[in-house]
């Protein structure tokens, strides 16, 4: 679909909302493909969770119907914040998916089971559910999430498109999903399935031969034409051309009207329970760990390192491999202990490959098998390399990098932001200039393409020097903490005398700020007007590290209210205030697409200028 300029997009945020009413891609009423859905993986997953808990010897007792609730009581997690983003943001995978086939199949009849093509529709289920568990196995896991809502809505639509319910059926088709059997008595193209209705809202169009002979059949969708196979059935609806050539009407169970109320809550009774038999059959094969996986329950964020190993490269991949290290030794058990880890070194010419596993020991050894080789401070493919460990990393991902040269393969930094605006990742750059790169060019210069990429993920670029890097990799023990969110974010170039207010309330704990720049001024201030400067320490509010051009401070507690961060300095600053919270916000930018079944589709990145824009 091509966006238009008449095309409203919205801020989406959690999970997916429509005007539309019916048992379609997404709405209002509680019978829509994305509630049928939510409310079987839902169900799904604490029948899981359940089964997990038990084979560990806890007991599973949710607090409440919350993500984080849930989260929590499946993870067994008994002190630490728990957040519920990435488990939203990995069902918003599925949702929009489920909903992208009306946009995208809107005129395929397997998909949608329309035109009799039962064969064809099965054949996508069958193939779908396979590619899901092979993309399990290899950890393509957002590929499996984006599939799994397609073939949920196929599946689904079986029972709302077909007569399975007129027959008298009361379970689901289990032939739809088992590859060993076929999809029985379907009637033949030259067969009549339905008499005429005038009217359209007819209660039972169906022949008598159909029903009394168990013929499978479904309704023929007419979006370009009103051509239709003589005395079959049709979707019917105002979209449906065919519906206005006799037989008139049509058989379609997607919304309820007042002839067809029964036949419609019978159908999403089905299609629940089909969805429900689908999730059991993929869990059965690939286990409830990695079936817990898919759904985006994991302890923590993914740990991904990119990792420069060129010849000049020592000290820096030491320590590289210390963070590392401590990180996999420190969390192990814990809820801060990291669901993956990857790993993607880069020289020249050569990157990657990309390293991935869900076993720290694994990691660990890959990481150990890291040396300096060739090449020198020299410009190297360290884009190529970020451009890898995006593609490659689930989204919301943290990534660090780890250079000590500007970047070779330029022609990739549009790419790359565009991959940080779609994946959502965020990265930042530790950036450890030679002294006599430091003497022939200002390292904040030839670095810059890693200041902007880190700026507009959200990350940090600090810059230090070799023998200080350690002192600078606590930020990455920081942000590899359960329930991190982003409380203030502001960058200024060239710098202002300005004052940064940021509120923390009772749902905020450890926070840390983090104020990059050369030669920078500035006081903290808490709410009862305490201050420090940034010349203490150790003072009233907090512990301040400063290593290269990063000051860090710890607060000394959460006092709540309004604080501020008052800078005195014209030299460019940026300033990040993080903490731990159960709360935060996710979001994602749809377009309005048209057609029988209309909805809302995510948009990667950001939204073309000039579209009108709503926010929910």
């Amino acid at each position: 679909m091509i966006m238009k300029s008449s095309v409203p997009v919205v801020a989406l945020i959690a999970l997916v909302v429509s005007r539309v009413q019916t048992f379609v891609s997404v709405g209002g009423s509680r019978n829509t493909h994305v509630n049928i859905t939510g409310n079987a993986v839902m169900e799904k997953i604490r029948e899981v969770c359940e089964a997990v808990a038990e084979s560990e010897g806890r007991d599973f007792k949710p607090t409440g119907s919350s993500a984080e609730e849930l989260l929590r009581a499946c993870l067994g997690t008994a002190t630490g914040e728990v957040s519920g983003a990435k488990f939203r943001t990995a069902l918003n995978q599925i949702y929009m998916q489920n909903g992208f086939v009306d946009r995208d199949f809107m005129s395929s009849a397997p998909h949608h089971f329309n035109n009799e093509a039962f064969n064809e529709g099965r054949n996508l289920i069958i193939q779908g559910t396979a590619a899901i568990k092979a993309n399990v196995r290899t950890d393509n896991l957002q590929s499996a999430r984006e599939t799994l809502g397609r073939v949920c809505h196929t599946l689904q639509d079986f029972y709302s498109h077909s007569n399975w319910v007129e027959l008298g059926n009361k379970s689901p088709y289990a032939n739809l999903i088992r590859p060993d059997l076929n999809i029985e008595k379907i009637a033949d193209i030259t067969m009549p399935t339905c008499s005429d209705c005038a009217s359209g809202t007819c209660p039972n169009q169906l022949l008598p031969a159909i029903l009394n002979g168990k013929y499978l059949t479904s309704g023929y969708m007419g979006l370009f034409s009103s051509d239709k196979p003589q005395g079959k059935c049709s979707h019917g609806g105002e979209t449906d051309l065919s519906s206005s050539q006799n037989p008139r009407g049509g058989i379609s169970k997607d919304e309820p009207r007042s002839h067809n109320t029964d036949q419609h809550n019978n159908a999403v009774n089905l299609a629940a329970e089909a969805t429900l038999e689908l999730l059991e059959d993929i869990r059965g094969a690939i286990g409830n760990k990695d079936y817990l996986r898919l759904m985006g329950i994991a302890r923590s964020a993914v740990l991904v390192f990119v990792i420069d190993t060129t010849g000049s490269m020592t000290d820096d991949i030491a320590e590289a491999k210390r963070v590392a290290f401590n990180i996999i030794d420190s969390k192990k058990g814990t809820q801060d202990e990291p669901s993956e880890y990857i790993l993607v070194p880069f020289n020249d010419p050569e990157f990657g490959p990309l390293i991935r596993t869900t076993d720290s020991d694994v990691m660990k050894s890959e990481i150990s098998k890291i040396k300096a080789d060739g090449g020198g401070d020299t410009p190297e493919m360290c884009l190529s390399g970020l451009q890898l460990a995006l593609t490659g990393a689930p989204s919301s991902s943290f990534i660090y990098v780890f250079t000590d040269a500007p970047p070779k393969d330029t022609h990739l930094e549009k790419t790359i932001n565009a991959l940080i605006r779609s994946t959502k990742s965020t990265v930042s750059f530790f950036m450890t200039a030679s002294r006599r790169r430091r003497r022939t060019l200002k390292a904040s210069s030839q670095f810059q393409v890693y200041y902007d990429m880190a700026l507009a993920s959200g990350g940090q670029a600090i810059e230090v020097s070799k023998s200080s890097l350690s002192q600078a990799t606590d930020i990455i023990v920081d942000t590899s903490t359960s329930a991190l969110v982003t409380i203030l974010q502001r960058s200024r170039d060239p710098g202002l005398v300005e004052s940064f207010p940021f509120l923390l309330d009772k749902s905020v704990s450890n926070t840390t700020i983090y104020i990059t720049g050369s030669s920078l001024t500035f006081n903290l201030r808490s709410p009862t007007g305490v201050t420090q400067s940034n010349t203490v320490d150790n003072g009233p509010l907090g512990t301040i590290q400063k290593v290269g051009n990063l000051q860090r401070i710890q607060l000394n507690g959460t006092e709540m209210g309004l604080w501020h961060i008052d800078m005195t300095t014209t030299q460019p600053y940026t300033i990040k205030v993080m903490g731990q919270s159960a709360i935060t916000f996710i979001y994602d930018f749809v377009e309005e697409f048209k057609g029988p079944h209309p909805g809302f589709a995510a948009i990667d990145g950001r939204p073309s200028a000039g579209l009108t824009r709503y926010s929910f």
